[in-house]
């Protein structure tokens, strides 16, 4: 069977109810089956889906990003950051464990910064509200690419 290419709108809150993230006002997000464009927690209800039909999805962390890891935090003196005016909140780009990682700035004193290379909802459960827009077959070019390419075909720089 050819691999599909399921669009799909999306509004992500949290356990609470905050609202995360959302589709709304901008393209669907297109999901090539197979590939690894979305988190697993969406993976089997969004194939299961016709175009048109809405769901509400509940995804555990270990089905989205995963635990936390307290392996993953790190502090450091202020005055290895290459820059001195931080807060808590702040991301860099680091070198961690041979891979570029992004960290968010968790803690501070007068002299050290806590890191933390945890995605930002490690640890969330996550409450998606889904509404599928589209349903095609995946050309051969997204097939290689392993990944949707919008309207208009890909171009690659």
């Amino acid at each position: 069977m050819k691999a599909r290419v399921i669009s799909f709108h999306y509004t992500l809150k949290n356990k609470a109810g905050q609202l995360i993230d959302s589709s709304d006002g901008a393209e669907p997000m297109d999901y090539l089956e197979g590939s690894q464009g979305i988190i697993p927690g969406l993976v089997t209800p969004l194939e299961s889906m016709k175009v048109g039909e809405t769901k509400d999805v509940v995804v555990a962390p270990a089905d989205a990003y995963g635990e936390r890891d307290d392996r993953m935090k790190v502090t450091v003196p202020r005055d290895q950051l290459p820059k001195k005016d931080v807060k808590v909140g702040d991301h860099f780009q680091v070198s961690f464990q041979d891979d570029e990682r992004i960290v968010i700035v968790s803690e501070l004193t007068e002299t050290d910064v806590s890191l933390d290379a945890n995605h930002p909802l490690a640890g969330e459960e996550l409450h998606f509200n889904i509404k599928v827009t589209g349903v095609r077959d995946a050309t051969d070019d997204e097939i290689k690419h392993g990944h949707a390419h919008g309207p208009g075909g890909h171009h690659h720089h």
